[in-house]
């Protein structure tokens, strides 16, 4: 179905040169409409965290920007102008919708400000990543509630966030997905992920994957891998790809403890969007450790590279790795992790292969953008308002 009220579309928020999930979301977001058909901007950052608040080496991208995409970087999340500046071009363009991705709090007074600042005619939906915070910080109430104050809906990828946005606010919501992240090419064989990865391909590999901060668990895991159930397990090693934003020294006990030393493999650092795959490509399951969550894009990617999962019960995690099927849900503790993942070991993998790929099918970005369009229209017609 076409939405024939929809002509112009400007996304909010994080994308090239900016790295990261956000980014990557966005830019996938836009690429999805404009294959419906519709005109899309993709208003960015000039300024998105100042360097002093930034926890990692760098925000940026080496790699050229993607192709097709109409990316414009107006936005100094500290500054008032370039939020006014920005409301009002985006105004002048006129557009049919208005989509900011909100991940963060504070990025509700830039995010909100520019959004208030468009006229009546323009629709304007978010897509929560968060409504309350992994990492709470002085103020997060004050900007969420302004953030809220500037949208006309929300749209959620879990249903524990949909909750949290109730909590705040009666302003529609409608409960979505997240989508499969399917932009990191086509799998490659095992034997070729571990030439580039430097890896033996003697070994089997379980891989955590993604930024390492403590809601995300890396902690749980290491423990759950020093059980002497998983020591038996000579043949695989953990393989660890992320960037830390925590000291080295919260992990060294773990990682350098005798029984799990040689059977660790830590790739510090960011991983770019053209490494993606070959990480993926030499795990035989991903394993999500965390202590909170939303929803995750590392699940996501999995779906795409067809990859069994072992996640943690807390928050979406649960309602899209569907336990015993594509994987197993436990208890975000080192034994349960550790039962999981001897578990997983001990089971044919081309079960839970096969699920995936029966599963994966649902969370396409076609289906995404044409729900998320029919939600925007209930809310032109203020049937959802």
């Amino acid at each position: 179905m076409f939405y024939f009220w929809v002509v112009r579309i400007a996304i909010i928020g994080s994308a090239y040169p900016f790295r990261g999930g956000l980014a990557a979301y966005n830019e996938r977001l836009a690429v999805g409409l404009q294959q419906l058909g519709h005109e899309v901007r993709l208003y960015t950052f000039t300024v998105q965290y100042p360097e002093w608040l930034f926890p990692g080496k760098t925000q940026f991208r080496e790699n050229p920007p993607p192709p097709q995409i109409d990316i414009r970087r107006r936005i100094h999340s500290l500054g008032p102008i370039s939020w006014w500046k920005t409301g009002r071009e985006i105004r002048a363009w006129r557009p049919d919708l208005a989509i900011a991705k909100f991940w963060l709090p504070v990025m509700g007074m830039s995010l909100g400000s520019v959004l208030r600042l468009l006229g009546s005619e323009t629709v304007r939906l978010t897509i929560l990543d968060n409504v309350i915070p992994h990492e709470g910080r002085l103020g997060d109430q004050l900007f969420t509630k302004y953030f809220i104050g500037s949208v006309d809906g929300a749209v959620a990828m879990s249903r524990s966030v949909a909750e949290s946005w109730q909590e705040l606010t009666r302003k529609p919501v409608e409960t979505l997905f997240h989508p499969v992240y399917d932009h990191y090419g086509e799998p490659v064989s095992k034997e070729e992920a571990c030439r580039v990865l430097g890896l033996d391909p003697a070994y089997r590999y379980l891989l955590f994957f993604g930024l390492i901060r403590a809601y995300k668990g890396l902690d749980l895991l290491l423990e759950a891998w020093r059980k002497p159930s998983l020591q038996k397990f000579a043949e695989v090693k953990l393989l660890i790809a992320g960037e830390l934003y925590e000291p080295y020294e919260k992990y060294r006990p773990l990682l350098e403890a005798p029984e799990v030393r040689e059977r660790v493999v830590f790739h510090e650092g960011f991983v770019p969007d053209e490494k993606v795959r070959y990480y993926f490509s030499v795990a035989e399951a991903v394993v999500q450790p965390y202590r909170s969550a939303t929803q995750s894009g590392v699940t996501q990617i999995a779906y795409h590279f067809e990859k069994p999962m072992i996640v943690t019960n807390v928050g979406g995690l649960p309602e899209v790795v569907f336990d015993g099927e594509v994987g197993y849900v436990c208890e975000p503790k080192a034994e349960a992790l550790a039962e999981a993942i001897e578990t997983l070991l001990t089971q044919p993998l081309e079960k839970f292969i096969q699920n995936v790929r029966r599963y994966r099918v649902q969370f396409s970005w076609e289906t995404f953008v044409k729900r998320l369009l029919a939600f925007s229209e209930g809310l032109r017609r203020g049937s959802t308002r």
